[in-house]
């Protein structure tokens, strides 16, 4: 089978680059995530979709937790963006953590299926997280760490690190409680929102008085 898959993607490639079959297939895999959730994604259905071989796809994948994580790494990209866009508003730091707590909120809103995805546990068998999926993990922090030592120039790097990623699991939270119905607040889901923010960041900055 896996011979005849092999035969078949390479007769193919005259037709689609490698990097061109990658993309289909994460394209196809990430619709169906968007419109149905990570519950739907099936390999036989993701080549159905792209017009190959389920043993054709495990030629550019090594297996579905590693296209799992390609998934997930593309929504930290996308959601990276609307972060970006916050910060380029040149804002005072703490206006600026609460519009990128609300552009969070509206990512997870807009994209729910995908955002939920990049919380689904993917290791099979102690698996670890990819050393390159954790850097971009990691660099979502730092987008917001400098905001934090802004407000309290005395503070370490470190402790501005450990507030960014105390404060986002909040925000997460928050999210997630609301936007799943476990927290019957998703009427007020802003509201809960800036609560927690305002909160936090003045905690911070007394704290660092």
């Amino acid at each position: 089978m896996l011979i005849i898959a092999k035969l078949e993607y390479m007769a193919r490639r005259s037709e689609h680059t490698q990097a061109e079959i990658k993309e289909m297939i994460l394209k196809a895999a990430e619709n169906i995530v968007a419109e149905e959730g990570v519950s739907a994604l099936k390999v036989r259905r993701i080549a159905l979709d792209i017009g190959y071989t389920v043993g054709s796809i495990y030629m550019v994948f090594d297996n579905m937790a590693d296209l799992i994580w390609q998934l997930k790494a593309r929504v930290l990209d996308d959601l990276a963006l609307e972060l970006e866009k916050v910060l380029k508003k040149n804002i005072p730091a703490e206006e600026c953590i609460r519009q990128l707590g609300m552009a969070y909120l509206t990512f997870a809103e807009n994209n729910f299926f995908r955002w939920s995805l990049i919380f689904e546990i993917s290791t099979q068998d102690g698996e670890n997280v990819p050393d390159w999926y954790q850097q971009k993990v990691e660099q979502m922090f730092m987008l917001i760490e400098p905001l934090f030592l802004q407000l309290a120039p005395g503070q370490s790097a470190e402790r501005a690190g450990q507030a960014a990623r105390a404060l986002w699991g909040g925000v997460h939270g928050v999210c997630s409680l609301t936007l799943t119905g476990r927290l019957d607040l998703e009427k007020e889901n802003e509201n809960t929102l800036m609560l927690l923010i305002d909160n936090f960041v003045y905690g911070w900055v007394q704290k660092s008085l």
